[in-house]
């Protein structure tokens, strides 16, 4: 099997070069290329003429334009990148016969209510980012090419920035802290969606009945809040000497940001349970595992 892996220095590409590497010959790449090749999601031509040459059996795109508060000025962008790079991915590898892998979010929904989504469950994205995962979302699925869409929420990875590492920061250097309390979701490591995406494909390529769109999330719920003083508590057991003496809830309001969050970002996961029998790992353990390796 080939593979053709877009966005390679990403959170999730980065663990995808690793567990896709039993599965073929891996072809990665990130916005710079190499070889002749381009990775550059913004280069359409470019794009177009890379798949045609390595001709993949399986092309998984992990990279994306994840600005959300920049998205809502730079719409045409965005729109580049997370919607018509993927629906010409999808074009060309319906002509190839391959598969398509791609990355979506819990934000072509409006985060009304407290009950999980379902991948049914109508979608009105709040911001221009989910707008734009929507559409190409709609574009592969318009296509007719052989597709895998994972909606996911709330990703990490022990490699680069992220939340905890934030926390951890901000923690050492203040006695309080402030972290919203209304949006609820699961942090989701990049080393799960990794795994999880290759027994997908595995399975999906035997069984190409298994192809279409899946909610993919560690399991259980969180606040932004609860996730922080999980960080945090860990933190202190493992002996880091932490300055915070107090992590104060507050509503997102108080907190303004160009672009609207969803309150409700619980995906719920049945569906690909079922259909790849998976047992996904509750979300702490995922974040307990990562803070041990940073």
């Amino acid at each position: 099997m080939k593979i053709l892996l877009l966005g390679k220095n990403g959170q999730v590409g980065w663990e995808l070069q690793r567990s896709l590497a039993p599965l073929g010959e891996v072809i990665a790449l990130d916005r710079q290329g190499g070889d002749g090749l381009c990775g550059d999601l913004a280069d359409l031509d470019g794009l177009r003429n890379t798949i045609r040459q390595v001709r993949p059996d399986v092309l998984v795109n992990a990279a994306a334009y994840t600005a959300v508060d920049k998205a809502e000025s730079d719409v045409l962008t965005a729109g580049l990148i997370n919607a018509q790079a993927p629906g010409l991915m999808a074009q060309e590898l319906h002509a190839l016969g391959g598969w398509l892998v791609h990355f979506s979010t819990d934000y072509v929904f409006d985060g009304s209510g407290s009950t999980a989504w379902c991948e049914t469950d109508r979608t009105a994205p709040l911001n221009q980012y989910g707008l734009s995962k929507l559409r190409g979302e709609q574009a592969i699925q318009a296509s007719g090419c052989q597709h895998l869409i994972f909606r996911t929420s709330w990703v990490y990875a022990a490699r680069g920035n992220n939340f905890a590492r934030t926390m951890l920061r901000l923690a050492a250097e203040r006695e309080r802290l402030s972290v919203i309390d209304d949006q609820i979701g699961a942090p989701t490591g990049a080393e799960l969606l990794a795994d999880v995406s290759a027994h997908a494909i595995r399975q999906a390529v035997l069984q190409p009945g298994l192809g279409g769109l899946y909610h993919l999330a560690a399991a259980g719920e969180t606040s932004w809040c609860g996730y922080a003083r999980h960080v945090i508590e860990q933190a202190r057991r493992g002996g880091a000497a932490l300055a915070v003496q107090a992590i104060e809830p507050i509503p997102s309001s108080a907190y303004p940001v160009a672009a609207t969050r969803p309150k409700n970002s619980r995906l719920d996961t049945g569906k690909l349970s079922r259909s790849f029998n998976l047992h996904l790992p509750d979300w702490k353990s995922g974040v307990s595992r990562m803070l041990m390796e940073i």
